[in-house]
């Protein structure tokens, strides 16, 4: 498919705001939507094409927003449904897609829905969850475990049965074997479409089905003593079913009925070879299911050669790539990689193929921050304590400026701002060119124009040590990419792709020079060379 061709959504850049640490409009400590709206410009001048938004639904706050009580309706803390219109009509004045969280594996225990399934085992709601009576013995019905500690099954004294939350007992999950489920999702769906979003993550896709037998899950052969206890066991029947290919297919065809575009994004944790069935047998599943492979691999040259090779190996044809660097699950990248590295990271994460997705605060170099005993908020790692799995640092407020509250809020920040925020911020960087938010727009710039770069093919090229490189290649446009992973100089021979010149890099002084026979990286550079044709 030539570049032209190519969808808004994979020629394009998304950008993820978690909101309730992006901007403060009302003084509470806590981001809103009119806040998203006035940092919208923000978007603009950095060059990404669409915004997601994590959950600003009504809410108890319990798992932060993924407890839904009313899937069509914004939270007080956030705004209103006029605030909400008004931040999508600024978004498409200044040509951002505006792209929701949906969250249909599990409600709030305080849903409506949830308050009339629990009422009684005859309620015409109780079939919306899934609901098991005790094992024999007493115990869970099976062995399956939660993802944020403990039993998926909750005993509900009043009925005297269990129901089954893969994460927080406060957040049971639906039942998507009963069509009614489907139905009423697929609802939620045409409120937001119809209101004008252009399309959706899907929150947790991967489990909507479960086992119809709910047979227990084998253990983990890989499984060491003192990791995530979710990981003990294989999650063959808990999760991942070939039946919800299904539901899968049937969301793709709602969106795709409203035209102009709009995407589907599934969030998939899994093995990169399980990522590829969401895609559909035909292009009739996800646009794209979220391959957070970088997040999780060790930043070694080799380890992510390898792994890019494969993924694009496995990609079914037709189907598209995509990249993420960090979200608001796992830590951000410059705490990962440092923040030299964190510059190359952002030459790899905008020059592989497929769409890739930035997190607030990574354009800027934002770390996590640790958060003091008594400040933790998220339930996982206030559930689990000493496993390091809690997920505050990496949601800390974004860092504007440097003035009280990092002109995120006027008022004490829900979660504590970094110690680094008079000089790591958008005013400090805007208009310096060494910063690393120069380096993103200028990527972002770059990858805009030349259609090689955000369309065109990829080929590995063949390197050593710290050193990762691969071509981009367009009609007669060729370009090499070549990222330095190590702090240590390094080279890289180029008898394979010929000669050309450094357009870019994350060393403005290494810009417009020639390079011909083998080309020399210092220590945590990477550039992007246009090839000779």
């Amino acid at each position: 498919m030539a570049a032209s061709e190519l969808a808004w959504w994979q020629k394009g850049i998304v950008y993820q705001v978690y909101p309730r640490s992006f901007q403060d409009s009302d003084g509470d400590g806590v981001g809103d939507l009119p806040g998203i709206t006035a940092r919208l410009e923000h978007l603009r001048r950095l060059g990404v094409d669409a915004v997601w938004i994590s959950p600003f639904y009504p809410s108890p706050m319990a798992d932060f927003g993924y407890d839904v009580t009313d899937h069509r309706g914004v939270d007080p803390r956030f705004g209103t449904l006029a605030d909400f219109d008004a931040l999508l009509a600024r978004a498409h004045a200044l040509g951002l897609r505006v792209v929701l969280d949906l969250i249909p594996n599990h409600t709030s225990d305080r849903h409506p829905w949830f308050a009339e399934a629990r009422r009684s085992r005859s309620d015409p709601r109780r079939d919306w969850y899934i609901w098991r009576d005790p094992a024999p013995d007493g115990g869970p019905p099976n062995n399956w475990v939660s993802a944020f500690g403990g039993s998926v099954w909750q005993w509900e004294p009043a009925t005297e049965q269990l129901y089954l939350h893969t994460y927080l007992r406060e957040q049971p999950d639906l039942n998507w074997r009963n069509r009614a489920v489907e139905a009423a999702i697929h609802d939620v769906m045409r409120f937001w479409l119809d209101r004008g979003v252009d399309g959706f993550r899907v929150d947790a896709v991967q489990n909507l089905v479960k086992d119809e037998m709910l047979r227990d899950n084998p253990p983990n052969p890989a499984y060491v003593d003192g990791a995530d206890p979710y990981d003990r066991l294989l999650r063959v029947h808990s999760g991942d079913r070939p039946e919800v290919q299904d539901h899968v297919r049937g969301m793709r065809r709602l969106v795709k009925s409203y035209g102009g575009d709009r995407v589907l994004i599934g969030e998939i944790y899994n093995a990169v070879e399980r990522l590829m069935p969401y895609y559909g047998t035909a292009g009739d599943g996800c646009d794209f299911p979220y391959n957070f492979q970088l997040i999780r691999l060790p930043w070694d040259a080799r380890a992510i050669d390898a792994a890019v090779r494969r993924y694009e190996g496995l990609l079914p044809a037709g189907a598209w790539p995509n990249w993420v660097l960090g979200n608001h699950d796992r830590a951000r990248v410059a705490t990962r990689v440092g923040p030299a590295q964190a510059r190359v990271a952002a030459v790899l994460l905008l020059t592989l193929r497929g769409t890739p997705t930035i997190y607030y605060g990574d354009e800027i170099g934002m770390r996590d921050v640790p958060i003091p005993p008594g400040r933790e908020r998220d339930p996982w790692g206030i559930n689990l304590p000493g496993m390091g799995l809690g997920r505050d640092p990496e949601r800390t407020p974004m860092q504007w400026d440097a003035g009280p509250g990092a002109g995120f809020t006027t008022g004490e920040p829900w979660l504590p701002i970094a110690d680094d925020w008079r000089t790591v911020n958008v005013e400090a960087q805007r208009d310096d060119p060494a910063s690393i938010l120069t380096l993103h727009r200028r990527l972002i710039a770059l990858r805009r124009t030349e259609p090689a770069l955000h369309g065109g093919a990829w080929a590995p090229v063949e390197a050593e040590g710290g050193v990762l490189a691969y071509a981009r290649e367009s009609g007669d446009a060729r370009f090499l990419v070549a990222l330095n992973l190590s702090p240590d100089e390094a080279s890289l021979s180029l008898d394979s792709v010929g000669g050309g010149e450094v357009v870019m890099g994350t060393h403005a002084d290494g810009e417009g020079r020639a390079v011909q026979g083998r080309l020399e990286l210092r220590g945590d550079e990477a550039v992007v060379v246009r090839l000779r044709a």
